[in-house]
């Protein structure tokens, strides 16, 4: 919490970060998997807004999905919700970059990975599925 009883701003790129790694473990590539590929996404840049505080006691829904994916680039997209509520607390907007890990220099993404991750990209105007 900050000095004014609200959801520190650091914690919130927490909350995407976790995001990020649940919704690719979802899809079935978590660190194993990353490092039978010899790559894994780095985050490289974060703009996050932020709208409304939450406070302690809040649970928070984190919505994130594929805005674009290029060469070795994905953006990805956020928005944090309290709980059952339409009235978004952070929007947020994140460039991820496939890594080789043995070169640690970015290189295209593996087509398997983009195969499963390009099923989650939705177009801006549609409301993203919770995680």
């Amino acid at each position: 919490m900050d000095a004014l009883g609200h959801v520190n701003n650091a914690v919130y790129q927490h909350y995407l970060e976790q995001a990020a790694i649940e919704h690719s473990e979802f899809l079935g590539f978590g660190p194993k998997r990353y490092e039978e590929l010899g790559g894994v996404f780095v985050m490289r840049r974060i703009e996050i807004e932020y709208l409304r505080p939450a406070v302690a006691g809040d649970t928070l829904e984190v919505a994130t999905w594929l805005q674009q994916v290029r060469g070795p680039r994905a953006i990805r997209r956020y928005e944090i919700r309290q709980e059952g509520e339409e009235q978004i607390l952070v929007t947020a907007e994140a460039l991820w970059v496939w890594v080789d890990t043995k070169a640690m220099r970015p290189r295209a993404i593996p087509q398997l990975v983009l195969d499963a991750f390009v099923q989650t990209m939705q177009p801006e105007a549609l409301k993203p599925t919770l995680l």
